[in-house]
């Protein structure tokens, strides 16, 4: 054990200067720090309402973002073979987060879901490490059983028999947000693994189907799903949140009414911190700042798919639908967070990667952003030493010595 430590030091981004893919790690220190900014002023108000303390969230969220940026420099030292290693502990483990939160006394209720386990000052979310474990098996699983997912119905219908109880887990708490995202990250990765136009076409009605029918099981969906098409016609009831974060669309204009003057955070918008900070940054930076923020988190997942095809094409294949989920993670965020602002989509609790106020979501976006920058290391230490990617005789599971890559000249 000491001797694989020991190695996983010596081979570590972090002992090789700057050998990581800058643009990537640029663009999302952007968000993180736009983020910053954007919750001290969006939240304010409600933190003077509410502790006395005009800095009280944004303390908070400083707190949050540096323990992200230590799970960052930890999930840096971590060898992608370990990740394949563990993958199979690593979902069991997330399966049982999911379990625990439904449990009276452990998981803890706001406002009426059950999706945090509270440990003092810090909530942990299971569905955030959810989600980020699910991508990891089926990472190991789509590298192993290529030519299984490619040429047979069983082979690509197998990783559903996991997914569909882990989706059944967080529509119990209820979680309808990260079950869709989850799904569609997934669905989107047996796609890029090869899985055939006329079973991904079969999946994808299924997949509509199953939201419609869920959408129907529950009244507070389907009042979410017509409100979304016409708040005004119940502005102060259920269109409510909406529309006021449709006036802060409406008063940033196109240069905004200058940082900290937003007046929706002034207790007219609730949530302005978390899942309506964007609303809050369209108020004070206007048309041309939500543009440019839009076009940055348009970056940084391109960048991340980008960073996915070059892992394919060294033959780490593993890294590369790792790299792809991720990726599909955070822009599937992305947009229904920008939907649900706009009014686009109905409205959703989920947050906005690297900028919403969360410790759960942050300290998980950050430790992906690690993985990332931990497979484009691996592919260049491999390119730089010249040497090739070598499967295992029994599968194309990476089973390295000592956590390295099985590699050769």
């Amino acid at each position: 054990m000491l001797s694989r430590l020991h190695k996983d030091r010596e081979s570590s981004p972090l002992r090789s200067g700057v050998d990581v893919d800058f643009p990537l790690l640029a663009g999302c220190l952007g968000l993180l720090g736009l983020g910053l900014v954007m919750i001290t002023s969006a939240s304010s108000e409600v933190a003077t309402a509410t502790t006395g303390n005009t800095l009280y969230y944004m303390i908070r969220h400083l707190i949050y973002i540096s323990l992200g940026l230590i799970a960052a420099t930890l999930t840096l030292l971590i060898p992608m073979a370990s990740w394949d290693r563990l993958s199979g502990k690593l979902l069991l483990a997330a399966f049982v987060l999911l379990v625990l939160v439904l449990v009276p006394g452990i998981g803890r209720e706001v406002n009426g879901s059950m999706r945090w386990i509270g440990f003092g000052f810090f909530n942990i979310q299971p569905s955030e490490l959810a989600k980020l474990f699910v991508v990891i098996y089926l990472a190991g699983y789509l590298e192993r059983r290529q030519e299984e997912v490619r040429e047979q119905w069983w082979g690509f219908f197998k990783p559903f028999v996991i997914l569909l109880p882990m989706a059944f887990l967080l529509l119990m708490e209820p979680d309808f947000g990260a079950t869709v995202i989850m799904m569609g990250a997934a669905v989107a990765m047996l796609f890029l693994g090869g899985v055939g136009l006329f079973r991904f076409g079969l999946m994808a009605i299924l997949a509509i189907f199953a939201v419609y029918v869920l959408a129907q099981t529950q009244e507070y969906r389907m009042q979410r799903l017509i409100t979304f098409t016409d708040p005004w016609a119940d502005q102060y009831g259920s269109g409510y949140q909406l529309t006021q974060a449709l006036i802060a669309f409406g008063r940033g204009d196109w240069l905004g009414v200058g940082l900290g003057n937003s007046v929706q955070k002034q207790f007219y918008l609730p949530e302005a911190h978390t899942d309506f900070v964007f609303s809050v940054l369209a108020e004070e930076l206007g048309m041309v700042g939500a543009l440019a923020t839009v076009a940055l988190f348009a970056f940084v997942g391109l960048r991340a798919l980008y960073l996915g095809l070059l892992a394919e094409r060294a033959g780490l294949f593993f890294g590369a639908y790792v790299s792809w989920g991720l990726a599909f993670l955070w822009i599937g965020q992305f947009l229904v967070n920008i939907g649900v602002n706009t009014g686009l989509l109905p409205t959703k609790g989920l947050t906005l990667p690297f900028l919403s106020y969360g410790g759960s979501s942050l300290v998980v976006t950050c430790a992906s952003m690690a993985i990332l920058l931990r497979i484009d290391w691996e592919r260049r230490r491999m390119l730089r030493e010249g040497r090739t990617y070598v499967p295992h005789p029994k599968s194309s599971r990476i089973e390295p010595e000592l956590g390295e890559e099985r590699l050769h000249d």
